[in-house]
């Protein structure tokens, strides 16, 4: 899970690569722009598969294969009404990108482009997310390693094509993912299959139980809240950037990929400690959950030092590598010391995440972020607005220790009241 979650940010860091080497700042930040939009929407569908990997995981290690079935049937029903949404909405949801970014002409026209091509790949991506976490739940670590390498693979190869090749700029960009999404869907529904028949479960269609229904929406309702506040503070990070000139979006947009190398490659094992914890909890063993929290969190802070060690030694070389254009790369570096620091505060928000979803335990995890973005994110901010672009890294650094602290809390309050297993 680690090795596939850390292939995940070459999407964005190709794209980024290959835009940032355009010569004018202001295709790199137009494709930050309408990527950010289309991360926000699609990543507020994180639920689909946090939620499905939490009750396969549950229903795997309780040998309840008609209810994993049924989940996993009513997960993907869900995953296609919200993908059709966003589509049917589309048009409307380009004004908010442009009422609330306030870019310049030349920016929202490339983030318009991105944009109304890469929607069109929202059913491709929603159901990823529900076979991924349907894999993840049955503990079959590498479909999603190979399911992410091929898609990485695809749109690198397809970017480099679009973008180098044919010279379509933003365009070809968009094209390459939209692309990925579809023949990543086609490789994951036959590794899903196949790990079905590994385990001996029949993949026919069955209607769920009403009150398996009632429970699964509300399970996606309490993640799906927890996810639209995160993508706010990060869409706030990408459209108050851009009211700082499009200088400043472009060098965020570099730097944002070095938290998402960080997110990911941490999510990589709050992903095995969604799996391992929900086992746990489906068998009844406090023990072996308990294990599995403490292994979770001892990986997370040794990844934590590498990366802060790697992005300390290697930053500006790497934000070198993402653009040539001489003003982004001085403006990122004056930042460069915020994402040093980052993998050390964010690191047990990440894996909390994670053992909460194992966990099913989605109303903490949707108070939590209520809290850290309030307190963490916006009033930080707020006090240290006079600071300009570092009030916005400042407030990310609080947000994410906040999350950590919030959830560190509510898992030992659950350790004290025995309620872990409930």
């Amino acid at each position: 899970m680690i090795l596939s979650n850390i292939t995940v940010p070459l999407l964005g860091l190709v794209d980024t690569a290959v835009i940032g080497h355009m010569g004018d700042a202001h295709f790199l930040a137009g494709i930050a722009l309408g990527s950010s939009a289309i991360s926000v929407l699609f990543w507020l569908a994180s639920f689909l598969r946090m939620s499905t990997t939490g009750v396969i995981a549950q229903s795997s290690g309780q040998q309840d294969h008609d209810k994993l079935i049924r989940s996993l049937y009513t997960s993907m029903l869900i995953a296609l009404l919200f993908a059709m949404s966003l589509i049917v909405l589309s048009p409307m949801l380009i004004q908010v990108i442009a009422q609330l970014s306030n870019a310049s002409s030349e920016v929202f026209e490339q983030a318009k482009l991105y944009f109304q091509i890469r929607v069109f790949s929202a059913p491709a991506a929603m159901l990823n997310l529900v076979l991924l976490g349907f894999m993840l739940g049955m503990h079959y670590g590498r479909g999603p390693f190979y399911l992410v390498l091929f898609t990485n693979i695809v749109n690198i190869a397809l970017d480099i094509l679009f973008v180098v090749g044919f010279e379509w700029g933003v365009a070809g960009a968009a094209w390459a993912s939209l692309i990925a999404d579809y023949s990543a869907l086609g490789l994951s529904l036959f590794l899903s299959a196949l790990v079905a028949r590994r385990h001996g479960i029949a993949l026919k269609f069955t209607l769920p139980k009403r009150a398996e229904w009632l429970s699964l929406l509300t399970l996606n309702r309490d993640i799906f809240i927890r996810s639209l506040i995160l993508q706010l503070c990060f869409s706030f990070m990408t459209f108050y950037g851009a009211r700082l000139g499009e200088i400043t979006l472009a060098a965020n947009a570099v730097l944002l990929n070095f938290l998402m190398l960080v997110s990911f490659a941490m999510d990589g094992i709050a992903y095995a400690a969604e799996a391992k914890v929900g086992r746990a909890k489906g068998q009844g063993s406090l023990g072996q959950l308990q294990l599995w929290v403490k292994v979770s969190l001892f990986w997370g802070a040794a990844f934590a030092l590498l990366y802060s060690a790697i992005f300390y030694l290697a930053g500006g070389w790497i934000i070198s590598l993402l653009t040539n254009i001489p003003e982004v790369i001085t403006l990122a570096g004056t930042y460069l010391p915020w994402l040093v620091l980052l993998p050390l505060i964010a690191m047990s928000c990440f894996l909390f995440d994670g053992i909460f979803v194992g966990l099913t335990r989605a109303k903490e995890m949707r108070n939590s972020m209520l809290v850290s973005a309030v307190f963490g994110f916006f009033l930080p901010f707020l006090i240290a607005l006079p600071l300009g672009n570092h009030a916005l890294w400042l407030a990310m650094s609080c947000f994410m220790g906040l999350r950590g602290l919030t959830l560190a809390y509510k898992y030992h309050q659950l350790t004290r009241q025995a309620a872990l297993l409930e």
